[in-house]
């Protein structure tokens, strides 16, 4: 599904990952990009990168306040808003491709046996994190472990 989507969104220059941005800011405008992070489920770096990208095409304006210049606040512009008109049907169209031939009663049960697993694997990854004091290392990290 990602590959077919991410062709149809390459027609406007948007790539699967800023897409994915993106349609947590259609939800949610003037997150931090902590925030952002966080909901997307990366880390800060790539959330940084990302807004790099989408600012410099115009569809993101970032914003620091005046009382607190620490955090960096995520707006989307007129030209980021109008985008979820153009991109939405994408999503939808890829969503029926996908099920196209399936009954209703199986999509519904692969619908939430996918929740479901997700769910889980948000609750272990709370688990490790919390409990055990664990955190996802960074692809820098990652990368150093590699050369030792």
């Amino acid at each position: 599904m990602e590959r077919a989507l991410q062709i149809r969104l390459g027609e406007h220059s948007i790539s699967f990952g800023h897409w994915s941005y993106l349609r947590i800011l259609w939800e949610h405008d003037g997150l931090t990009q902590r925030e952002l992070s966080e909901i997307a489920g990366v880390t800060p770096p790539t959330t940084s990168l990302a807004m790099n990208a989408i600012e410099s095409l115009g569809y993101v304006k970032r914003v620091k306040k005046p009382d607190n210049k620490k955090n960096i606040y995520v707006y989307l512009t007129k030209a980021g808003r109008a985008l979820k008109e153009k991109l939405q049907p994408l999503a939808e169209e890829v969503n029926a491709i996908a099920i196209n031939g399936l009954e209703s009663e199986k999509v519904q049960i692969a619908r939430e046996v996918l929740l479901k697993i997700i769910a889980n694997l948000v609750i272990d990854e709370q688990n490790l994190l919390v409990s055990e004091n664990k955190r996802v290392p960074s692809t820098r990290e990652l990368g150093r472990l590699r050369e030792a």
